[in-house]
């Protein structure tokens, strides 16, 4: 237990020096090492890239890691049992806020809905769990923290959090049980009793190692790509080009970019450092926020995936419910950022 503490606390020595330097030391490698001349359109490029790529990475594995171990206190069994139960408001409130903290993505959908549901969780509260948890992880909030500040990420953790829901009460308002699948309710789950575990905490580090390996693992390569996306923006496009597209002059800019973003599935590793470089040419906040979050929150995998337990009536009102819910968020953001 005292040797792990003792790395634990040695690597995040390391990694607060490099990450205060990671400025200089970008400047070392573009300038003296690689030689290039300042200010050129593939300088801006590539100093864009290898400032960006470790940045983002080490603050990916540290709140991971974090996150990781609060994650060791929460299991499917605990969470159905907690969201069991609850009256419609407060059970959405709850689902949201443990969408944000516990391990589940959009290829989790079926298992996810089909246990909830089948153990008596209200139909509105599961679907505020499962717009919270792809929208509003920690990779999203990590990359926004490190890419725009915290005022960004904990307004789009807010916003998204709204959104999740009041889409989640919304839908439980409207008793739309009709349109999921009939053998969904033919089977009840059994309700266990939950054995508290006393874990040891050297365990529940290594939950954190854990989740570092297999969420990094999945993620890097969608960074790296988005990141290169990002620096080919940044770089090279005009930023009149931007502005005049996505721009708070253009007021079809948030629903048009919602309407993209539907159809459209990256996760938020691959989406962020675009936005970005978006941002950086002169697209509104608002508006590509709006972007992300339809492309993140109505993936289209999750949609066709849902198909096998909804009914087409009500993945259209989910769709419809939420991408209003986004595009009021984005307007919002382009009101308060003017």
């Amino acid at each position: 237990m005292k040797n792990k503490i003792l790395l634990l606390s040695s690597f995040l020595i390391v990694w607060i020096l490099l990450y205060l330097n990671l400025n200089t030391i970008t400047d070392f490698i573009v300038y003296s090492i690689i030689g290039l001349e300042k200010n050129t359109h593939l300088t801006n490029a590539i100093w864009f890239f290898i400032f960006e790529v470790p940045k983002v990475l080490m603050l990916l594995i540290l709140v991971v890691f974090g996150v990781g171990i609060i994650r060791s206190y929460f299991s499917p069994e605990r969470t159905r049992k907690m969201l069991g139960g609850k009256s419609l408001f407060t059970g959405n409130v709850l689902a949201s806020s443990l969408g944000i903290v516990t391990p589940f993505c959009s290829c989790s959908a079926i298992p996810l809905f089909l246990g909830f549901v089948q153990s008596g969780v209200p139909l509105g509260v599961t679907f505020s769990f499962l717009i919270a948890a792809p929208m509003i992880n920690e990779v999203a909030l990590v990359l926004l923290f490190g890419l725009f500040g915290w005022q960004t990420a904990l307004l789009y953790a807010a916003t998204g959090l709204f959104i999740a829901i009041s889409a989640g009460y919304v839908i439980g308002r409207l008793n739309l049980e009709r349109f999921v699948e009939g053998w969904v309710y033919e089977t009840k789950i059994k309700q266990i009793e939950i054995v508290e575990e006393k874990i040891p905490f050297s365990e529940r580090i290594e939950s954190g190692i854990t989740a570092v390996k297999e969420i990094v693992a999945k993620v890097w390569i969608y960074i790296i790509i988005g990141i290169a996306v990002g620096a080919g923006i940044h770089g090279y496009v005009p930023e009149n080009f931007m502005a005049s597209l996505m721009g708070k002059s253009a007021w079809w800019s948030v629903p048009l970019s919602v309407l993209i973003g539907i159809p459209m599935y990256s996760n938020a590793a691959g989406i962020i450092p675009i936005v970005q470089a978006l941002l950086e040419k002169g697209a509104s906040l608002g508006t590509v926020l709006a972007f992300m979050m339809s492309v993140i929150g109505l993936s289209l995998p999750e949609t066709i995936i849902l198909k096998k337990v909804l009914k087409i009536q009500l993945i259209g009102i989910f769709i419809g419910v939420v991408g209003v819910g986004i595009i009021i968020v984005g307007y919002l953001f382009n009101f308060i950022f003017t």
